[in-house]
């Protein structure tokens, strides 16, 4: 058992090491916590007192000396709870004043795993169509299967549908994707694969360096540019390289949703 899943929780490293020897070895005296968790005593008089603050640890009052014992873990729950509904309580103001300050046009970069949920919680924002040119799966890297699962599940429930022109190789490589993102889909020829994509929603190119075939590289870098006009020059690249690949089936120009 680690401590630092307590830390994550929002521990400091002293409370976590000393919650963590009340789990493992049950309740005792200050001098036996200190010991046990390695934390000079002084130290672990302090952070007993705050995890008492904050629910996790009792004491038990005895004729010879105070004993301290844990809440079980199932406490946790409750503070994440807490934290969830006062951010949801919040976040309308914090989003108006995040938004208020945000120019019409700019760029910036996501970096690794975190870099590509953050750029798809943006897609589930925007709720429009993607475009996509050069995929390979990368959003089906095992390391995301979790977040891709219910990035999925979100994008159905606002009718997001995806437009993929896929490398040709993620026919070979990772053939479950077309099938799970779902038509309409297209692959470019062989000779074009590149470690590259694009992909575009709303206002927003993205483009990719790092990607192999359903998976991402640990540096994957993301470049994100808002720009309603270059989105919609995009889109009609897109549209071009669309047409231009050969299949019977075809879709209508990709267009903005009115909102």
């Amino acid at each position: 058992m680690s401590t630092h899943l307590f830390e994550d929780l929002g521990l400091s490293m002293n409370e976590a090491k000393i919650y963590h020897a009340l789990i493992v070895y049950g309740g005792s005296g200050v001098s036996t916590i200190a010991l046990r968790s390695k934390v000079h005593r002084s130290n672990a008089y302090d952070a007993l007192h705050r995890l008492i603050e904050k629910g996790l640890v009792y004491e038990v009052f005895g004729q010879r000396e105070t004993l301290y014992e844990a809440v079980d873990p199932g406490k946790f729950l409750e503070f994440v709870e807490e934290k969830q509904s006062r951010l949801k309580a919040e976040l309308p103001d914090l989003l108006a004043t995040y938004r208020k300050h945000r120019a019409p046009e700019r760029a910036y970069i996501f970096k690794g795993l975190e870099g590509m949920k953050n750029y798809l919680r943006e897609a589930l924002k925007v709720e429009e169509d993607m475009y996509e040119f050069g995929a390979k799966g990368g959003w089906f890297d095992p390391r995301l299967e979790t977040f891709t699962t219910w990035f999925l599940a979100e994008a159905r429930k606002k009718n997001i549908r995806f437009h993929h022109i896929f490398d040709w190789e993620v026919q070979e490589k990772a053939p479950h994707v077309p099938n799970i993102v779902g038509k309409p889909y297209k692959f470019a020829p062989k000779k074009y694969t590149s470690e590259s994509a694009i992909e575009v929603f709303g206002d927003h190119v993205v483009t990719f360096t790092g990607l192999g075939f359903g998976t991402v590289a640990d540096d994957l870098t993301i470049f994100v540019m808002v720009s309603p006009r270059l989105a919609e020059s995009y889109r009609i690249w897109w549209q071009m390289m669309w047409d231009f690949l050969p299949e019977t089936r075809r879709t209508a120009r990709p267009k903005r949703r009115q909102r």
